[in-house]
């Protein structure tokens, strides 16, 4: 750890997460989206129809997924969790019912939606919410999530009061909870990023709560949970 940083609510850790999860007390639900594995933690410029995607330096984070000793700990440090890209886990984690799915609205040449695993012993929920929303948050990171998905997904944690994101990238978890007026730890390794996510969670905390249930309809597929 080399770097403690408090913005209201929110405590956020530059520093290997690996070493830092240990260190702190159990929050109500872990909030995160890990590195796949898959080489995105960087992309070229590209141009076309869709308007293209812009530049990001490639910095060798998403080499590899997690080990198997990080996701013990991810499932320790809190009582529910939401862990997205939870396809590229799945013989890591315990079977479970409760997936959720970002539909991203639009069908091109990129991944038509993605998939988060829960703890949730309940019915299956469908997020409908166009890719394009990232860029009105201020595309800072290859693979951000709309804050507006991340309120969502905190939401179907049911009532938490403490969030923990142990991969915090460019902070949108965290800005969501801080909208959502819910305590924060995140935790990020690359400084690069840590500094993004502490600037864009000390706007929203100067702005305040903001968060009102989420606009997107989510869809249920199959029985609810008894």
């Amino acid at each position: 750890m080399s770097r403690i940083e408090t913005i209201g609510n929110a405590t956020l850790y530059l520093g290997d997460c690996m070493e830092i999860l240990p260190t702190l007390p159990k929050v109500d639900a872990v909030i995160t989206d890990p590195p796949y594995g898959i080489n995105k933690d960087g992309q070229k410029r590209t141009t076309g129809g869709h308007g293209g995607r812009k530049e990001y330096e490639f910095l060798g984070w998403d080499g590899e997924r997690p080990p198997a000793e990080l996701f013990q700990l991810i499932l320790g440090a809190g009582r529910t969790h939401v862990i997205w890209g939870g396809n590229y886990f799945a013989d890591l984690l315990p079977p479970t019912m409760r997936w959720l799915v970002w539909d991203k609205g639009q069908r091109i040449n990129q991944s038509d939606g993605e998939l988060a695993w829960t703890s949730l012993q309940a019915a299956l929920r469908i997020c409908t919410m166009n890719r394009v929303e990232i860029m009105a948050d201020g595309a800072v990171h290859p693979t951000q999530k709309p804050v507006r998905l991340m309120c969502w997904s905190i939401e179907q944690a049911g009532n938490t009061k403490s969030i923990l994101d142990p991969f915090m990238g460019s902070g949108s978890t965290g800005v969501a909870a801080v909208q959502m007026g819910r305590s924060f730890i995140g935790i990020e390794r690359e400084p690069k990023y840590f500094d993004i996510a502490c600037r864009r969670i000390e706007q929203a905390h100067a702005q305040g709560k903001l968060f009102e249930p989420t606009q997107a309809t989510p869809v249920q597929l199959g029985l609810e949970a008894a």
